[in-house]
């Protein structure tokens, strides 16, 4: 296996509706971000690849016109997953191995603030059981946290706790959406939204982009003193019929999380990649987290979910830190699907 690291990542501030600024302005910031972090230019990237949904721009191949923010010269190598950004990392990553490429820039950004979030991710669900019935993302999740709830597993109180948790560590993340000091019982004091879920247990409209830079070692280590090395990654998937799985567990983040080799260390930090509150629980026991791991230091995706690149922040959170040297070794996860179909793990290293 060849040796690949991230060097490099930057992202956009996450923001409710980011106004008149086009995704090529978005994508701009994010990829300007992370070269010029790593001190690069294009001309150093061998491959780009992007993640986008076109639902969001209303328009077949409205990821095209994203590709702007890269310039027209020198003319690129790239490529485009209908997917979270974390599965174009993924394809880099194949690239890298397979030894076509030495470098690669990765991005991912979504503008969900002039759509129906809650029904655009309904049109990736099986066409002829589900789609037609249009469940909304928030409805599927609430039959999820409802089933979780019956279980005995877990209570209302421990997802607050999960939303206490965000919000506490996404005040020293500069570009969270949502942050601040709450109490469990304030939490709970608030309405149900869709039962048994409340507003604060659903990760935010969110409007941004994110970018990271992929390299072999002879690359990472001349552009970057502490590069996060890539020691493990994995991607698995649940059956798309939500009838055939138990909803309160995630067997693929489990089988994911052991291939990776999640186990085969101390994990300092784990960013998680759960739209709702009680996901977050459904994942760090899946991963085989414990107490001694903090989990979304960035304050998750709780704190601002850009569809399309949270996967890709999630991973990048977690470079980023150990690249500061705050964190030696961490663990990323991306998911995808209704309640955690797909899931995508990540180690990273010092």
């Amino acid at each position: 296996m060849r040796e690949v690291a991230v060097i490099s990542y930057a992202q956009t501030p996450k923001v409710r509706d980011a106004g008149a600024k086009n995704d090529v302005e978005l994508v701009m910031e994010a990829v300007h971000g992370a070269l010029g972090n790593a001190g690069i230019t294009n001309k150093d990237i061998d491959f780009t690849c992007s993640g986008s949904c076109d639902y969001l721009g209303g328009a077949a191949f409205a990821f095209v016109s994203a590709v702007d923010a890269l310039g027209a010269v020198p003319s690129i190598a790239e490529s485009h997953v209908e997917m979270d950004a974390a599965w174009a990392m993924y394809e880099a990553w194949m690239k890298i191995q397979m030894g076509h490429i030495d470098t690669a820039l990765i991005y991912g950004f979504g503008k969900s603030s002039h759509c129906e979030m809650r029904n655009i991710p309904t049109l990736q669900m099986d066409p002829y059981y589900y789609q037609p019935l249009w469940p909304d993302t928030v409805s599927i999740a609430a039959l999820q946290a409802r089933a979780l709830l019956e279980s005995g597993k877990y209570t209302e109180e421990d997802f607050a706790k999960v939303v206490v948790n965000s919000r506490k560590n996404a005040k020293n993340n500069p570009n969270a959406q949502l942050s601040g000091d709450y109490t469990v019982e304030q939490l709970l004091a608030e309405p149900t939204f869709v039962s048994p879920l409340r507003k604060h247990d659903c990760c935010p409209v969110t409007d941004g982009a994110a970018a990271i830079v992929l390299a072999t070692r002879e690359k990472a280590e001349a552009w970057c003193k502490r590069p996060a090395w890539i020691t493990g990654i994995d991607h698995r998937i649940d059956a798309h019929n939500l009838g055939t799985r138990d909803l309160t567990v995630s067997e693929s983040a489990k089988l994911a999380a052991e291939k990776a080799g999640v186990k085969k260390g101390k994990v300092d930090i784990a960013e998680l990649y759960a739209p709702f509150s009680h996901q977050e629980l459904i994942l760090k026991e899946a991963m085989g987290l414990d107490d001694s791991t903090v989990i979304n230091p960035s304050g998750g995706t709780l704190a601002g979910h850009v569809f399309m690149s949270c996967g890709l922040d999630r991973i990048g959170e977690v470079a980023d830190r150990i690249i500061s040297g705050e964190a030696d070794r961490g663990v990323a996860h991306a998911s995808s699907g209704p309640c955690l179909q797909q899931n995508l793990v990540t180690v990273l290293e010092g």
